[in-house]
């Protein structure tokens, strides 16, 4: 089974016909998935399904309907054991951004970091999971699938906000202010977070 939030409502990816689906279950085919990405980003269905047999195929066949756009992300820990946060749109998040061309993914999760909030000196530590959203770009609808890595650092420098990406502010926030970020973040965010201590 596979969560993919458009609007933070789950399209999920499953090969068990769910119960629940009397008007949101709907087949692994374009027409179909639009219509429910449709129905979700408008808020008139809290989640929908899709239905495959196979669960090694469902995510990659609905991969190859809908455009997808790869990113590498940063859950990075300071020598205090505080996590790194940046606040953009509103909300609480972890830094993250778009895999160039020819460039791996971990190296895109370390650049994005660098960019998005001044810190150096990262290292990752171990993949940590991969998380998958729905955005509209010109008209159409794409799937971001952003593989997430633990990094440390010793980085003790300013924390530099990119605001030509619409950061506001860059924190780093130990246990309590962590749990309080987490009630205005994403559930791709709060997901990262599920294995973590202090939850």
């Amino acid at each position: 089974m596979y969560e993919v939030f458009v609007n933070e409502a789950p399209l999920i990816l499953t090969n068990k016909r769910p119960q629940d689906s009397d008007d949101n279950l709907f087949s692994l085919d374009g027409d179909s998935i639009v219509e429910a990405i449709r129905l979700l980003s408008k808020k008139k269905l809290d989640k929908a399904y899709l239905y495959h047999p196979d669960e090694e195929k469902i995510l990659k066949l609905f991969m190859h309907k809908i455009p997808v756009v790869v990113a590498g992300g940063g859950f990075v820990i300071n020598k205090k054991g505080k996590v790194l946060f940046i606040y953009r749109n509103g909300k609480w998040d972890l830094p993250k951004g778009k895999v160039d061309k020819g460039e791996s993914i971990e190296r895109a999760a370390i650049r994005e970091v660098e960019e998005e909030t001044g810190v150096k000196n990262l290292i990752i530590d171990r993949f940590l999971h991969t998380t998958y959203h729905i955005f509209k770009r010109n008209g159409e609808y794409r799937l971001k699938q952003t593989h997430w890595f633990v990094m440390s650092t010793d980085y003790k420098g300013k924390l530099v906000a990119e605001k030509s990406e619409g950061i506001k502010r860059v924190k780093w926030k130990g246990p309590k202010k962590t749990k309080k970020a987490l009630k205005n973040s994403y559930h791709n965010v709060k997901i990262l977070f599920e294995d973590w201590p202090f939850n």
